[in-house]
């Protein structure tokens, strides 16, 4: 799996250990930036990840910023982007099984390593069952998407 990561400076030392984990994992990265801890802002990262996985140069999306909540609001600007701000490993599996959500959206000022890379373990390694009734409501969320993008 290829995994587009992107971090503003809030969120830039928990990218770091994660990218790390994830490398050490085999994961294929596409790190978006920020490289550095100078301010920065999170819509910028939040877009390149979107577009990546958007484009398919990504199969799934991690962005972080303070409080995950800019990512989140950002990366679901984009049509096909289902962003989830996760701060518990339920709701990083389940997002994907049940709402196939493809950007995982996580608060550098919120959570800690341990539990940050439990969600990003929990969120790459589930697939989306595909059930009838999880099909039906992506499907109405695909409707309304295309009623308000242009």
């Amino acid at each position: 799996m290829k995994l587009a990561v992107g971090a503003d400076h809030a969120g830039f030392a928990l990218k770091q250990f994660l990218t790390g984990q994830l490398a050490a994992a085999g994961i294929e990265l596409l790190d978006l930036g920020t490289h550095e801890e100078t301010s920065s802002d999170y819509p910028d990262f939040a877009a390149a990840v979107a577009q990546a996985v958007q484009r398919g140069e990504a199969e799934r999306g991690l962005v972080l910023c303070g409080s995950g909540v800019g990512a989140a609001m950002t990366a679901n600007k984009f049509k096909g982007i289902r962003a989830g701000l996760c701060h518990d490993a339920f709701s990083a599996r389940q997002g994907v099984e049940h709402d196939d959500m493809n950007v995982l959206c996580l608060g550098g000022r919120i959570i800690g390593t341990a539990l940050g890379w439990d969600l990003v373990q929990a969120f790459l390694g589930a697939v989306y069952d595909g059930k009838d009734s999880h099909q039906r409501r992506l499907d109405k969320l695909a409707a309304i998407e295309a009623s308000n993008f242009q």
